[in-house]
C-alpha cells in the first residue's frame, strides 16, 4: 500500500465518534417518534376522546417530517451541514418540551406536527454530511453507525416510553426526551471543529430546488432506488405498525409486554449496524440488498403461521435485521447521485417518511381480509422484490 493510500485508509479510520455523536441526534428524534404508539389507549381516556382521534398524532408527526425533509436538503446544501443540524435538533427539543404542558387532543396534534417539521433536518443533513466526509468505499461503515442509532432509537422508544409512562407520566417522558435532546445539541456544539471542521464547503449559490430534483431523477439508477426506498419503507411501516395488535390478539400481551416484544426489533441494527455496513463495503451492495429484502419477506410470512411467543420475538428481530441489511445501503447509494447531497438524501428522506405513511395505511385498508393474510401479501410483495433487485442493482458492488 502507498504512503498515500495509507494515509488516506488511516484519515477515515482515525474516529467513527463523531458519526456516533452527530448520530445520537437521530437516536433520540426516531425515539421520541416510537414511544408515542403505545400511549394511545392512555391519551385517549386523559383527554376524554376515542383512541382513533388521538391516533392522528402519528400522521401529524409523519406528514410534517417527510415535507420539510426536502426543505432542510436545499438549506443544509447552502448554509452547511452544521447550522441545520443544530436548528433542526433545537426546533425538535421546543416543541417535543412543549408537548409536556397540552390541555387537549388537538393542541398534541398541532404540536406533533410542529415537532415533525422541526426535527425534519437532522437525520437528511446527517446522511449528507457523511457523504461529505467518508469516501464511497468506506461510506457503509459511518452510515451502518447511522442506521443502528435509528435502530436502536426504534428499539428503545416504544419499550421505554411506556415503562417511563407508568412510572412518572407522559408529560415527564416529554419533559425528559427534550432534555436528553438538548444534551446532544450542546455536545454537537462543543465538537463543532471536530465534527464538521473539515467537510466541505456549504455551496453559496442559489439552486432551484425543482430543477435539482429533476436533475437528479432524469437517471434511471436514482428513479430505481427511491422507488425501492420508498416501497420498503411502506412494508416495514406497515408491518410493524400493525405488530402490536398482532401480538395482543394471538398472544394476550399488555401494552408494556407488547413493548418488550417490539424490543427486538431495532436490537440488530443498533448492535451489528457498524459490521453490516462494513459487510456492504467488502462485498458489494448488489449482493447484500437482496438478501436483506428476502429476509424480510420470509419473516413475515413466518410470523402470519403463529408460531410460539418466543419464536415470534426471533422472527421480530430477523424482520429488523433485513431493514438494516436494505435500508442503510440504498442511503449510500444515493450519496452519489449528485455533489448537492442534501436534495439528494432529502429526496431519500421524503422517500423513506412517504412510504411509511402509505405502509401504514394500505396495510389498515387490506386487514379486513385478516392480518395473517395481509402479512402475507405484504411478505409475497417484498420477495418480488428481492428477486427484481438482484438485477436493478446488479453493478452497484
Amino acid at each position: 500500500m502507498s504512503k498515500l493510500n495509507k494515509s488516506g485508509e488511516t484519515a477515515v479510520q482515525a474516529s467513527m465518534l463523531p458519526v456516533y455523536i452527530v448520530s445520537l441526534a437521530t437516536f433520540i428524534i426516531i425515539f421520541q417518534g416510537f414511544m408515542v404508539a403505545p400511549l394511545l389507549p392512555m391519551l385517549s381516556e386523559q383527554f376524554g376522546t376515542t383512541v382513533r382521534h388521538v391516533s392522528f398524532i402519528e400522521p401529524a408527526y409523519l406528514l410534517g417530517y417527510g415535507l420539510f425533509t426536502l426543505v432542510y436538503a436545499s438549506l443544509s446544501d447552502r448554509f452547511g451541514r452544521f447550522r441545520i443540524i443544530v436548528f433542526s435538533l433545537f426546533m425538535f427539543c421546543l416543541f417535543t418540551l412543549s408537548t409536556a404542558f397540552v390541555n387537549g387532543v388537538n393542541q398534541m396534534i398541532f404540536l406533533r406536527l410542529l415537532t415533525g417539521i422541526g426535527a425534519a433536518g437532522v437525520a437528511p443533513t446527517t446522511i449528507s454530511w457523511i457523504g461529505d466526509s467518508y469516501p464511497y468505499e468506506k461510506r457503509g461503515h459511518a452510515l451502518g453507525v447511522f442506521f443502528g442509532a435509528m435502530a436502536g432509537g426504534t428499539a428503545f422508544g416504544a419499550t421505554t416510553g411506556a415503562l417511563i409512562t407508568s412510572l412518572i407520566g407522559w408529560q415527564w417522558l416529554f419533559a425528559e426526551v427534550a432534555a436528553i435532546g438538548l444534551a446532544i445539541l450542546v455536545l454537537i456544539l462543543m465538537q463543532q471543529k471536530n465534527i464538521f471542521g473539515k467537510t466541505k464547503a456549504a455551496v453559496k449559490k442559489r439552486d432551484n430546488i425543482i430543477l435539482s430534483i429533476q436533475s437528479i431523477l432524469s437517471t434511471g439508477r436514482a428513479k430505481r432506488t427511491y422507488l425501492y426506498v420508498m416501497f420498503n419503507g411502506m412494508f416495514h411501516s406497515g408491518v410493524f405498525a400493525w405488530l402490536g395488535y398482532f401480538f395482543y390478539k394471538n398472544y394476550g400481551l399488555n401494552e408494556f409486554q407488547i413493548g418488550l416484544a417490539l424490543l427486538g426489533y431495532g436490537i440488530p441494527g443498533l448492535l451489528l449496524g457498524p459490521l453490516l455496513g462494513r459487510l456492504a463495503d467488502r462485498y458489494g451492495r448488489n449482493k447484500i440488498i437482496p438478501v436483506g429484502l428476502a429476509l424480510s419477506g420470509i419473516t413475515v410470512l413466518l410470523l402470519s403461521q403463529n408460531f410460539s411467543l418466543a419464536a415470534s420475538h426471533v422472527l421480530v428481530a430477523l424482520l429488523s435485521l433485513g431493514f438494516d441489511l436494505s435500508h442503510p445501503l440504498f442511503a449510500a447509494i444515493v450519496t452519489t447521485f449528485s455533489s448537492k447531497k442534501g436534495i439528494a438524501t432529502g429526496l431519500f428522506a421524503f422517500s423513506l417518511f412517504t412510504g411509511y405513511g402509505l405502509g401504514s395505511l394500505v396495510l389498515s385498508l387490506i386487514v379486513n381480509i385478516g392480518l395473517d393474510s395481509a402479512f402475507q401479501l405484504f411478505g409475497a410483495s417484498i420477495l418480488i422484490a428481492a428477486v427484481c433487485s438482484i438485477f436493478v442493482f446488479r453493478n452497484e458492488k
